[in-house]
Parts: C-alpha cells; sequence; structure tokens
C-alpha cells in the first residue's frame, strides 16, 4: 500500500494543467473544494497510506473508523489522483450545477462514508461466500467509490445521454462501467 511518491509529479502537472484549462472561475466551490482538498492530501498525507486506508481488518476489527473518513481523499500515486480528480471535475461541474452547492456538498459527505461502509460489506460477504479470510486485510484509498456513486446520480438527471470514453460514444448508463474497466487496465490497484 505504500506506491505513493511525494511532490509535484506528471500526474499532478497534467492535474493542475487540466483544471487552468477549464479555469477556476468555471468550476463550483464545493466541486473546487473537494479537488483542493484531494491535492493537498496528495501532498500532505495526514498519514502514510497504511494508516488510513479502509479494510474489515482496521476499521472494524480493531474499531479504527477514522478511516472511513480518511480513505477516500488519500491516493495511492499521482495517476490514481489525477484520473479520479478528472473524473470529478467533469461530474461535479454538472452536478453541483444541478443540484446547487450545499446539497451537493451533503451528497459528497454522504457517500464518501457510505462507500466505505459498502466496500466493507463486500468485503465480509466474500470473506463469508469464499470462506477465505484474506479479504478482510484488503486495504483500500481513494475517490473512486464517490464518483461511481455520482455517475450513477448524473445518470438519474441526465437520462438517455451518450458519454465519450477514450473517444468511443457509450450510453451513459453503462459508461460508468467502461470507466471502472479502463481505469482497472491504467491504474491497477
Amino acid at each position: 500500500m505504500e506506491r505513493r511518491q511525494r511532490g509535484v509529479s506528471a500526474g499532478l502537472l497534467l492535474l493542475l494543467y487540466q483544471i487552468s484549462q477549464v479555469g477556476l472561475q468555471n468550476i463550483p466551490s464545493v466541486t473546487l473544494g473537494v479537488l483542493v482538498l484531494n491535492i493537498f492530501l496528495f501532498l500532505n498525507p495526514l498519514r502514510p497510506l497504511s494508516e488510513v486506508c479502509l479494510s474489515v481488518n482496521e476499521a472494524v476489527h480493531r474499531k479504527n473508523w477514522q478511516r472511513l473518513l480518511l480513505a477516500p481523499f488519500h491516493h495511492a500515486d499521482d495517476w490514481h489522483l489525477y484520473y479520479n480528480m478528472i473524473s470529478m471535475l467533469w461530474k461535479g461541474i454538472m452536478l453541483e450545477r444541478k443540484l446547487k452547492s450545499i446539497w451537493f456538498a451533503y451528497i459528497i459527505a454522504v457517500f464518501s462514508v457510505l462507500i466505505g461502509v459498502v466496500y466493507m460489506v463486500l468485503e465480509v460477504l466474500l470473506v463469508i461466500i469464499l470462506d477465505d479470510p484474506s479479504y478482510e486485510m484488503n486495504c483500500g484509498v481513494g475517490f473512486s467509490g464517490v464518483l461511481f456513486a455520482l455517475k450513477v446520480l448524473n445518470n438519474h438527471y441526465n437520462p438517455g445521454r451518450v458519454s465519450s470514453v477514450f473517444g468511443l460514444p457509450i450510453s451513459s448508463k453503462y459508461a460508468c462501467w467502461v470507466e471502472l474497466v479502463a481505469i482497472h487496465f491504467i491504474s491497477p490497484g
């Protein structure tokens, strides 16, 4: 879980370039705040990744519940941060304008914790179904779960849209799954 390097890197520079191309004045306040928080914590992590990642073992058995709050806002490396924050930028611009900032901030806060709970429930189910206790040790960080929840919400508010994923037109209701597979191959782990 210690893949992360500190400091300015290619993924971070590309992210900052993309944000500058959109223009700070064009990014709604909550979306901008989420971007800034994630970049800040990437450059100045509160703790090493092994101490903020979310797992059943750490959160449930050791009762280290703060990981529910910390894990979504820490990233394994600069490319993990880049892909998540580019996705947040576009989803945030669309949804925050539609839902307004206060409601969008509430949704981000709820999704940030709820996704961690769902992750742990799924890991416990894998332990039970596969009779393999190693799933309790799987430890994850990042904002991806929140982004997939936002994608579902965006699809709800904008049904029938077509998204472009790597230049391919794909129905928006399937685009989140294509993004998930693409991100897995581009930045595994």
